[in-house]
Formats: structure tokens, sequence, C-alpha cells
């Protein structure tokens, strides 16, 4: 057993998860603190969602949960640094394919040139021009 962050919308969440070398797994109590997700009878449940819990026996390793085979059944990526004991689950791709439909940019927030920080939803109904560099 050992401390691990989970980041989950840009917002990190400590767990204690079991790693066996090649699975990272957290108990029902864990991802439930964690990440609000219950494990019931129906499945796998969240805000009135349930995601059925695969008969193949890949989501749950000895009672506990397996952190990629859980980010793989409600559609969302995972990034895992074992290292670092830190994991990141990524958005939906049915969330992201909604957001471009809106043609509605995500918010963030960013400093200026004179280290004074914008909101893009401060902007809302004005035109705005960002300027973006990557190093690659």
């Amino acid at each position: 057993m050992k401390q691990f962050t989970i980041l989950d919308k840009g917002v990190p969440r400590e767990a204690v998860v079991s790693d066996s070398g090649d699975r990272i797994t957290l108990t029902p109590d864990a991802l439930s603190r964690a990440l609000g997700w219950e494990l019931k009878p129906q499945g796998l449940c969240k805000d009135g969602a349930c995601y059925p819990v695969p008969a193949s026996g890949d989501l749950l390793v000895d009672g506990a949960v397996d952190l990629a085979t859980f980010a793989t059944l409600v559609g969302r990526p995972l990034a895992l640094d074992l290292q670092c004991a830190t994991a990141a689950l990524g958005t939906a791709a049915a969330s992201r394919a909604d957001s471009m439909e809106s043609l509605i940019a995500p918010d963030f927030t960013l400093p200026d040139l004179d280290g004074r920080m914008h909101t893009l939803s401060e902007h809302l109904g004005k035109k705005v021009f960002l300027v973006a560099h990557a190093s690659w």
C-alpha cells in the first residue's frame, strides 16, 4: 500500500493504492473518497449514472478496483507515472466532442506578460487574441 495522487479534472486527490507492478488498485472505499464513485450491486455509480461491472473480472482484483480498467470503463484516458506515484484521468471523449460542437472554449486562467492573471470567461462576448508557443 502506498500514497498516490490522482488528478481528476485538474484537482489532485490523495488515495492509498496497491501497486503490484503491473496494476494500480484501490479499495472501493478509497475510490469513493478520491473520485466519488461507489461500487454498488448495479455497478460503479456516481451522480445517478452507473456502469455495470463487466463479468470478465478485469475491474475487480481481490475486491479492489483496477484503476486502468476503471478509466476504460468510464471512457476516460489515464496517464500513470509510477515513479512519481501520480495518475491523471483525462476528459472523456464524449465530453470533448460536446465541447467542440458547442464552439465554447474551455475556461482557463493564465498570466499576462506583467504577471496579472486573466480568465477567459472574464472576456465573454469580446474578441480575444491568444498567442501560444511550444518549444517542440
